[in-house]
Order: structure tokens, then sequence, then C-alpha cells
């Protein structure tokens, strides 16, 4: 099944705060754990570092589709979340 590329929704921030960077990212040297808002996500849920060449090649390599984010930003929350689950390398 092919997912259809989206723009983000305004005040959604959940790839910033349910996804886990396991490399460092400026600020964060060891990483963001998931559920943990990145230090980048401003307080209207966008990235201070969007056009920097500073950003993480995994951010930027992240792109909305539908089937990561849903129909809102609660069902993106939880399906990154699912996701977030289902591709830890240390779940048992």
């Amino acid at each position: 099944m092919q997912s259809t590329s989206i723009e983000c929704r305004v005040g959604c921030g959940a790839c910033c705060i349910v996804v886990s960077i396991k490399g460092p990212i400026p600020g964060m040297p060891d990483g963001k754990p998931a559920g943990i808002p990145c230090i980048h996500l401003t307080e209207d849920y966008l990235c201070s570092l969007f056009n920097s060449p500073d950003r993480p090649q995994v951010c930027s390599s992240l792109q909305p589709m539908k089937d990561m984010c849903g129909e809102t930003n609660e069902e993106a929350f939880q399906i990154l979340s699912v996701m977030e689950v289902l591709t830890d390398p240390y779940r048992k």
C-alpha cells in the first residue's frame, strides 16, 4: 500500500515529540528519547531548525504521509507511538 504525501498540520508536532532520535542533534548530543519534545520545537509546534543546515538528516528525511499522520493530530500521535514501539531495536 502506497501512502500519499501530505502537508504538515499546523499545531501538530507529533514527529518532533513521539519519535526518538538515536544520534546526536544540535543541543541534544545523546539524541532525543521518544515522548520528549525536541528542544527545537517552538511554542507553535514548528521546527526552529527547519531551513537550517544544522537540521538533522533524520528529520529532513521524515516526510509527512497520510499513513503516518492520519486525519488528526491525535491520530498522528497514536500512529507514531505504535511505529516507535514496533521499530525499537531493543523491543522484546
